[in-house]
């Protein structure tokens, strides 16, 4: 857990301090020096006297007691530093910009765990190796960067990698954002992202906290605390955007089912931050804009208005936000032509209102105005205004952030002249404001911050037979489970499967056949892709025919047998489950056939599902509306699939065991949902109940 050492800390040394400022132990001094450190200053450098003006110790031996190192010397001597200053110096807190730790191998990775077992025995926190630094309102431990000045409401950030977190703050202080306390974690020896979720959680204060956070990830060591403490955030409050980089999985992976291709870490990553409510960013640029829209008024509906007084830039935002699924009604009827009664001839307000390069301040604010009062159609306002030059454009801004002040709607600036407008930008800033530069790259970034949901509630479990579910699966060997087995698990969750019957001779087929009656599907048992390999016969209508057929499938290379089901007719759906490391079981929903086959048209979610969740997954599809029922024809009941979804969801956390499932198709209608074909294959070794 971070300590108030690491925080607000008595007394700081700086291990490996120099009077070069090229070096990361004279950047961080001179840091600390210039940012008005009010307590102890101690730094240790045996080859000067004195260093930056502080007299300096020949080694960490002969310092007194010290609340913070921060340790700037090679790592082949920082686990002697740590062990010196732990063990003698009753140091609680150490910042390790060092490199050549867990990033270069095994070695490494040695000397880093050996560094944290001396932090543990003493109780200390460590942040690093490999990191800049750290920034809090008492000093400014950090040597590379912009140093933000400290604002208590401004954005928290962490990042594991410090280059990154330089250049995130490099472009969001052009901006007009404003930073708090700041973590660079590096290789996150003992301290991680998640821990600092953690500790922002624990001490969150809505009256002095900040509502912001940023996080730079390269990987999610604890999903599950992750999701607990970035979920808990969200419901008090709080804003988070999170890039997480290596979003491409290798494609190495072994995989035996549609769901297993289909699935990664990746999709993984991005249900899990839907589930927290966790805005997903891919890039600095996306990740600054969302914070940007984090510091104005909560826009509450997707209805805006674009005011500006150029129309390439009005054009541009209106597409984006369109394709992004907000809308940009058109203003008409009196009152538009009341509107268009204040402004000068020429001027359009069918949305976006162009009020023309010669518009007024005056006039921006009467449309701002009309807009917060008048229009109940529109939830919010972007403002697009620049200059050619040819004026100054201060006495605009200045009503830009007078009416932000009054108006109730959100209302987002757009100042894309950093040039020729940098003063009146910079003045605007002075006065706490943040803008955006580009409008559509700030229209991508506000039709996602839309749709990121809140954090789902957690519904009661779906009722299913534990009792049953677990006995099948203990009862049951590792690999697929026969379809005697998945049946009774689809029965002890409620789940409707087609009746089905596994021929292995030709007297079962014929057997078979006249128990299920006809029509009748025929699927050939072994081959994973049964249609690739001419494995799926359908239509089967007497007994002649199921000869025939079963004597052509039990041909194909790898059968061992034949599926007999009851033919049944609708819309195929898919709906498949695959357990990621560490995140637990991931499933996907989506149309069978083309849409998952080619389209990959498909939604994901982590267990345990909300019956809400689920219907976000469903109405996230593009194929959602042959859901709903397209040109006449019957659709799906989206309350079956949800159903489906949440026993299955159950299902998983009862046998944590099942390593992949597919279940494809499943054929639906408006009264009914039942599974055809399904495979199911458990590990018991990976198993966590």
């Amino acid at each position: 857990m971070i300590n108030k050492e690491l925080l607000d800390p008595k007394s700081i040394v700086v291990v490996g301090a120099s009077n070069d400022t090229g070096k990361p132990g004279g950047k961080v001094l001179k840091n600390i020096i210039s940012n008005s450190y009010q307590g102890a200053l101690y730094v240790v450098n045996p080859n000067d006297k004195l260093v930056q003006g502080i007299p300096s110790h020949a080694a960490c031996k002969d310092l007194p007691n010290v609340d913070l190192a921060l340790i700037a010397v090679s790592a082949k001597f920082v686990e002697e530093v740590i062990s010196t200053l732990a063990k003698q110096k009753s140091c609680k807190a150490f910042i390790i910009f060092s490199s050549g730790f867990g990033e270069i191998g095994n070695e490494g990775k040695e000397l880093e765990k050996r560094c944290v077992e001396i932090v543990n025995s003493v109780g200390g926190t460590l942040i690093g190796p490999n990191c800049i630094g750290v920034i809090t309102p008492f000093y400014k431990g950090v040597f590379a960067g912009p140093i933000p000045v400290y604002n208590p409401k401004g954005c928290e950030c962490v990042s594991a990698s410090g280059a990154t977190l330089v250049f995130i703050m490099e472009q969001a202080l052009t901006s007009g954002l404003t930073f708090s306390n700041i973590f660079s974690v590096g290789n996150s020896a003992q301290m991680g992202i998640e821990d600092i979720l953690e500790y922002w959680d624990k001490t969150y204060d809505p009256e002095t906290s900040s509502s912001i956070k940023l996080l730079y990830m390269e990987e999610i060591r604890n999903p599950q605390k992750f999701l607990k403490h970035a979920r808990s955030l969200v419901i008090k409050g709080c804003r988070i955007a999170a890039i997480k980089s290596g979003s491409t999985d290798d494609g190495s992976r072994a995989v035996s089912s549609h769901t297993g291709s289909l699935a990664g870490s990746d999709m993984a990553v991005s249900a899990l931050f839907r589930k927290a409510g966790v805005v997903r960013c891919y890039s600095r640029i996306e990740l600054v804009y969302v914070a940007a829209i984090f510091t104005h008024k909560r826009l509450k509906g997707k209805r805006i208005a674009i005011i500006t007084h150029a129309g390439g830039p009005g054009v541009m935002l209106t597409d984006i936000l369109t394709k992004g699924g907000m809308q940009v009604p058109k203003i008409e009827g009196p009152k538009a032509t009341e509107l268009l009664s204040k402004l000068f001839h020429g001027s359009s307000v069918s949305n976006p209102i162009d009020f023309l390069a010669t518009g007024t301040a005056e006039q921006l604010g009467t449309i701002l105005d009309f807009v917060d009062s008048e229009l109940d159609d529109i939830d919010g306002s972007v403002v697009v205004f620049g200059t050619t030059g040819m004026w100054s454009v201060n006495n605009v801004y200045e009503m830009l952030h007078e009416k932000m002040n009054t108006c109730k709607k959100p209302i987002f600036p757009i100042l894309p002249s950093v040039i020729q407008a940098a003063d009146e930008v910079s003045h605007f800033q002075a006065h706490g404001r943040v803008n955006f530069k580009d409008e559509v790259s700030f229209g991508y970034v506000l039709s996602r911050v839309y749709r990121t949901a809140k954090p789902y509630h957690t519904n009661a479990l779906a009722e299913v037979d534990l009792g049953s579910i677990r006995s099948t699966i203990e009862n049951a060997t590792d690999g697929y489970l026969t379809h005697e087995q998945i049946e009774k698990l689809f029965k002890a969750s409620n789940i409707p499967i087609a009746p089905q019957r596994v021929a292995s001779h030709p007297d079962q087929a014929i057997k078979f056949a006249i128990e299920l009656g006809f029509p009748l599907v025929m699927k050939v048992i072994g081959p994973l892709h049964k249609s690739d390999v001419g494995g799926v016969k359908l239509n089967v209508q007497n007994l002649e025919n199921v000869n025939e057929n079963y004597k052509l499938l039990m041909q194909i290379e790898g059968a061992n047998g034949v599926l007999f089901q009851k033919m049944i007719s609708g819309i195929e759906v898919f709906i498949g489950a695959k357990k990621e490391a560490g995140f637990g079981h991931l499933i996907l929903c989506g149309l069978g056939g083309i849409f998952v086959e080619i389209f990959k048209d498909i939604s994901a979610g982590l267990i345990p599902l909300s019956e809400e969740e689920c219907l976000t997954m469903i109405r996230r599809l593009k194929s959602y509306k042959i859901i709903q029922g397209a040109r006449g024809k019957e659709g799906i009941d989206e309350q079956l699939i949800v159903q489906t979804l949440l026993r299955l969801s159950a299902l998983l956390q009862a046998a944590p065991e099942i390593e992949e499932m597919d279940i494809n198709p499943l054929m639906g209608n408006s009264k009914s949902l039942i599974a055809v074909d399904v495979r199911i294959r458990i590990n018991g070794k990976n198993a966590v109940i």
